[in-house]
């Protein structure tokens, strides 16, 4: 396993306790050298293979630093770390090796590709001196992962050497390039001319190393049926396997421990809005919803435009229809700023000092009820609340009077002007009114549990929110929606994310399960975004009990996301690409890749909690619904149901006579 970038981290760090369960001692990843990482997340060890001790020795004595030990995951796989800068005195030699054998050249000041050079240069380096000691068996299997490791692959294959090689693109470097410059990017895939967009866009000779390392591999994966279309138009490559990417899923002993945590982090957020709208609480937080998009700053790319315009116009239906409900948004998105703003925590400050003061009001009262209960009286509750007490319930009130509207963010940003978020606030006119039923807060910072605003770690946070909103135009996959379905939070995507095709191929009716697929591939903008706004809608509309069963239903789809069944295809790409490497020892079965039908949700038999799904024509149901629905619904039937739409994992057949394979085979 080799890579060298930290956005696909979470597939790796996830992926390899089930990998190091399949491999053993044979597992190994290898990645770039970081003293502060490494410090805190490995232990040092010695190499258990004294083939891999006597490749690192090799390298050591040439000048290289390599370092070996455990990487302190679930799992504990054995990491190989090389040291870029002490090798980077080889860079011009390796860039030129590199131009001789491919005709890519590196321009001197893009440091991430030269890094790339020196990386790949040495994984190369390191599986030559490793294959070279072994004759026949054991079988070496390389996976890279994205154009920043494929170089080592590159050189590997021109090299010859023994080893079967995948690689796998989380994202194509041009599809993101594109889509980040509004381009109607899906409907003109074939459309392009791939090498002057790249050209113009400064990035050939990435673009180049990225399509020669998709080439050169014996099998090439990527994560998604969406990116595999995007990686045939722009690699010029039909993937052989889709792998999607998969969480430990950890269940809960109690059923419903979920539910339980999801109103703990609730109560916890409702402290944060009771400060944040101090002056303007003139709205109820029971019948208050938290949505919520977080991620990478990318306007377009994660769908925050379609997302503020779909809220402009629920904050129109929600008027319309005289709506109790309130809905409150945080967008939980990175961006510059010098540090939290004034009102904010003032909003806080007052919030804890009106507490103090009820506090101190309560253990007074409750100090002279306690003694008139002792004498047997019931005491005279005008009388109980003295003078001072009023005085003081007073200026608490006063305290809380507001010349301003609550701000709608938490920070003083650094290029306020110019933000896309705050812009498109402006121009819809969400500024937190009283009168709006929709509420906007931008929380430009991660979230931290030790922050003294929202002290959440985000997985408390989505744990209390209602709903996650990631309306998505460009996303390969989309870890943010599967980690709210792993936590029972229901959530919105499309069918322009690799979590969206895969929920749609698997699940009959995802929205009866929290899955909301907005289809932003074959309508337009306007029609996404009315979609949108009647899923948010249709949302709103659910009673506290059809959340609650939704919640559950989510929940129970944890289990596709689940690495040991989501593995199954990477285990099939590592022995497609033995068969392909070594014909003569490996034989694929006819009956690959693996299939999943029957691997499938059917709709629900009770009614669909959502409203926008059962199509109600007024905006509320009648009791006489909701009792209807409490009948037909039975959670353990539909549960068990539901876990037998799981297929045991893929296993491959037994091979020909003639040609058995041995059980350590494939543990290279």
């Amino acid at each position: 396993m080799v890579s060298s970038v930290g956005g696909i981290y979470t597939v790796i760090q996830t992926k390899a306790k089930i990998t190091a369960d399949e491999w053993g001692e044979n597992y190994f990843l290898i990645g770039p050298y970081f003293e502060h990482n490494v410090k805190t997340q490995v232990e040092a060890c010695e190499p258990p293979n004294p083939a891999v001790k006597k490749a690192m020795d090799t390298m050591k004595s040439q000048g290289c630093q390599v370092f070996f030990g455990r990487w302190l995951i679930e799992g504990s796989p054995y990491v190989l770390l090389f040291d870029i800068g002490s090798a980077a005195w080889n860079l011009d030699r390796w860039k030129g090796e590199f131009w001789d054998v491919s005709n890519i050249g590196i321009p001197f000041h893009d440091r991430e590709a030269n890094d790339a050079v020196i990386f790949g240069s040495l994984t190369a380096w390191f599986l030559k001196e490793l294959s070279s000691q072994f004759d026949d068996k054991p079988n070496i299997i390389a996976h890279f992962h994205e154009w920043q490791a494929g170089v080592g692959l590159i050189l590997s294959r021109s090299q010859k050497l023994p080893v079967a090689t995948i690689f796998t693109t989380h994202a194509t470097l041009l599809g993101r390039y594109l889509c980040a410059a509004s381009i109607d990017f899906y409907n003109n895939l074939d459309q392009f001319d791939i090498d002057k967009e790249a050209g113009e866009r400064q990035i050939y000779h990435r673009y180049c190393m990225e399509r020669a390392s998709v080439h050169c591999a014996h099998v090439f994966t990527t994560v998604s049926q969406i990116t595999a279309i995007e990686a045939e138009h722009m690699l010029k490559r039909n993937p052989d396997v889709v792998t999607p990417n998969g969480l430990n899923i950890k269940k809960f002993s109690a059923m419903h421990e979920f539910q339980n945590l999801h109103s703990m982090y609730k109560a916890r957020i409702q402290e944060f809005i009771r400060g944040h709208f101090y002056g303007h609480l003139d709205f109820s937080l029971e019948k208050t919803l938290f949505f919520f998009i977080a991620g990478r700053y990318e306007f377009s790319n994660k769908g925050a435009d379609m997302f503020l315009e779909a809220l402009s116009r629920l904050n129109f239906l929600l008027r319309v229809h005289k709506s109790d409900v309130t809905v409150v948004v945080f967008f939980i998105m990175p961006a510059k700023t010098n540090n939290f703003n004034v009102e904010t925590l003032k909003g806080q400050a007052v919030r804890k000092q009106l507490w103090d003061t009820a506090q101190s009001v309560k253990e007074k009262f409750g100090k002279k009820l306690y003694n008139a209960l002792l004498k047997g009286e019931i005491p005279d509750l005008n009388k109980i609340l003295d003078r001072d007490d009023i005085t003081i319930m007073k200026r608490a009130i006063f305290s809380t009077q507001r010349h301003c509207l609550p701000p709608v963010t938490t920070h003083n940003m650094i290029d306020d002007g110019n933000d896309p978020i705050l812009n498109t606030i402006r121009r819809i006119g969400l500024f937190n009114n009283r009168t709006d039923r929709v509420k906007v807060i931008l929380h430009p910072e991660f979230l931290s549990s030790t922050s003294p605003l929202l002290p959440l770690d985000y997985e408390e946070f989505v744990r209390g929110c209602h709903l996650g909103v990631f309306p998505s135009y460009y996303e390969p996959w989309g870890y943010t929606p599967a980690e709210c379905t792993v936590m029972g939070i229901p959530s919105v995507t499309t069918n322009l994310s690799g979590f969206g095709c895969f929920m749609q191929e698997h699940v009959a009716d995802p929205a009866a399960y929290g899955i909301y697929i907005v289809d932003r591939r074959f309508r337009s903008p306007d029609e996404s975004c009315n979609q949108l706004t009647q899923f948010l809608y249709g949302f709103c509309q659910q009673s506290c009990r059809q959340r609650i069963i939704q919640r559950n239903r989510t929940e129970r789809l944890s289990d596709l996301l689940d690495w040991r069944y989501l593995g199954r295809y990477y285990m099939h790409a590592r022995h497609l690409a033995l068969s392909r490497t070594f014909p003569d020892k490996f034989e694929m079965e006819p009956s690959a890749p693996p299939k999943t039908e029957g691997f499938r949700y059917p709709r629900p038999s009770s009614v669909p909690p959502s409203p926008s799904v059962s199509q109600h024509s007024s905006p509320h149901h009648s009791e006489g619904e909701d009792e209807d629905e409490d009948e037909r619904y039975d959670e353990d039937e539909e549960a068990e149901r539901d876990r037998q739409n799981i297929k045991s994992p893929f296993s491959l057949g037994v091979l020909p006579q003639g040609k058995t394979k041995q059980h350590g085979e494939y543990r290279n």
